[in-house]
């Protein structure tokens, strides 16, 4: 009963924040959580395209590019995951323990190059450290 209301409720938000998007297809604020309720509900493609979009608008954004990272990898698109994975930790982004345990990343948290990035992680964050 309740995933049938998280499932209605999730309906909902999407009809609603596609009406926003229709008349104003830029509006990030409603192409971020609708990215969020596509993903939920399984809808992955549709996620893609709107966290694609996101990151044209906000191309210094390491949370749109985080984002984005997650829906390649739901969708198993390995390279292009880890592409927009470095290019979030370019921008600043680097929350190790979120990036171990999200399980949006499931699909590439085994693959070497993820324990690699979470090394350089470990890394730059020891510099900083050091630095300050």
């Amino acid at each position: 009963m309740k995933k049938l209301r998280n499932n209605e409720l999730l309906q909902f938000e999407i009809s609603f924040y596609e009406k926003l998007i229709k008349e104003n297809p830029d509006f990030v604020d409603a192409l971020i959580p609708l990215a969020d309720a596509y993903t939920k509900i399984g809808k992955y493609k549709k996620g893609l395209e709107i966290d694609k979009k996101l990151v044209t608008l906000k191309h210094n954004d390491e949370t749109a590019f985080y984002n984005l990272a997650c829906s390649y990898a739901l969708l198993k698109m390995t390279n292009k995951s880890f592409e927009a994975l470095q290019k979030a930790i370019a921008l600043g982004y680097h929350d190790i323990a979120y990036l171990q345990n999200d399980p949006d990343l499931q699909n590439i948290q085994t693959d070497t190059r993820f324990s690699k990035l979470i090394a350089h992680l470990r890394t730059q964050r020891k510099l900083l450290k050091e630095k300050y």
